[in-house]
């Protein structure tokens, strides 16, 4: 079995190929071949990929998701897409969408019009419960309306239909999933877990968007990453999945938390204006993936975040160099 997971050296795309590399691939054993293609952008790093790096089902290729003569010659003889690769900062969507549209929209289908004429057996394409916009309260089920409220979350529902309508029309075998807020090692230090722990292992004060009363539903990245090992497994075509975490937290909580867990007080944030668009609160109802596939999140929040807290402790050597590469990007 050949997989292609395209933005394979970033966050959860690299946790996902560290999975398939280090464990059995369910129904498959450890004939899979894993093709990752990443354009090492920013926030991509192939330090990521360091503990599978030499294994011999690894072949890594820089390049780009938009590149039609390159996706199209590294498509033949795959079975499965796992498409992680997409502009994903909110913040740096609202000072320049131009990029999210071009990779997020077009180069999702290059990569499906690819598979289409490659014959590939399943294709998952990973997107975000920002789709949904924001709820007041409850959670949103798959059918709900898209009202994306951001450029990057509107991005991702215009790939998110590129990919239904390949399935709808052409009979490729697609399914979809939308996750809620991820945390864990190898996060780029500019989402708001990583971003504070640095900043605070490093001294300097935390900002803090509007009142802090946004909520978000956390999810560890190992969660996501089976939920969608089950969708590739065996989720049914042309079905949509969310991924959820079930911890539901204010930006408050979640920096008191941060603070708690780094030995600092209230004193280390600072208030900033509040985000454009900025979302009240994104929930997603997991009860299909869960009834369907069997999926649950099993990794405790307070767990999950005392290992992510120690993995940052331990990981300057990671996370230094990375987050002066940020500083020059903007």
């Amino acid at each position: 079995m050949r997989i292609m997971v395209t933005g394979g050296a970033g966050f959860i795309g690299s946790h996902y190929v560290r999975r398939m590399l280090r464990e059995t691939y369910p129904g498959d054993g450890d004939a899979a071949e894993v093709v990752v293609l990443d354009l090492l952008t920013y926030a991509g790093s192939e330090a990521n990929l360091a503990e599978v790096a030499d294994s011999p089902r690894l072949r890594f290729v820089r390049g780009d998701i938009r590149d039609v003569e390159l996706v199209t010659a590294l498509m033949a003889g795959v079975d499965l897409v796992v498409h992680f690769a997409a502009e994903s900062h909110v913040d740096r969507s609202i000072t320049g969408a131009a990029d999210f549209v071009s990779t997020n929209v077009g180069g999702t289908q290059i990569l499906l019009q690819a598979a289409l004429e490659h014959g590939v057996s399943k294709f998952v394409h990973v997107s975000t419960d920002e789709v949904y916009g924001s709820i007041p309260d409850g959670s949103w089920a798959e059918d709900h309306v898209l009202e994306p409220n951001s450029p990057y979350a509107a991005s991702k529902a215009g790939s998110d239909l590129i990919a239904r309508s390949y399935h709808r029309t052409h009979g490729l075998p697609v399914c979809i999933t939308r996750c809620s807020n991820n945390y864990g090692p190898y996060q780029f230090p500019e989402k708001v877990i990583p971003l504070f722990l640095t900043n605070l292992l490093d001294g300097r004060k935390v900002p803090l968007y509007g009142d802090g009363l946004n909520v978000r539903d956390w999810l560890h990245v190992d969660d996501h990453c089976r939920g969608i090992e089950l969708v590739a497994e065996r989720g049914r075509p042309g079905e949509i999945y969310n991924i959820g975490g079930g911890t539901e937290l204010s930006n408050r909580e979640l920096t008191r938390l941060l603070l708690e867990a780094t030995g600092h007080d209230w004193s280390m944030v600072e208030p900033v204006a509040d985000r454009k668009g900025h979302d009240r609160r994104y929930s997603v109802d997991h009860t299909k993936i869960a009834r369907e596939l069997g999926y649950g999140p099993e990794v405790p929040f307070a767990d999950g975040l005392a290992r992510t807290v120690a993995w940052y402790r331990d990981r300057r050597d990671w996370w230094e160099p990375l987050r002066a590469r940020a500083a020059l990007a903007r």
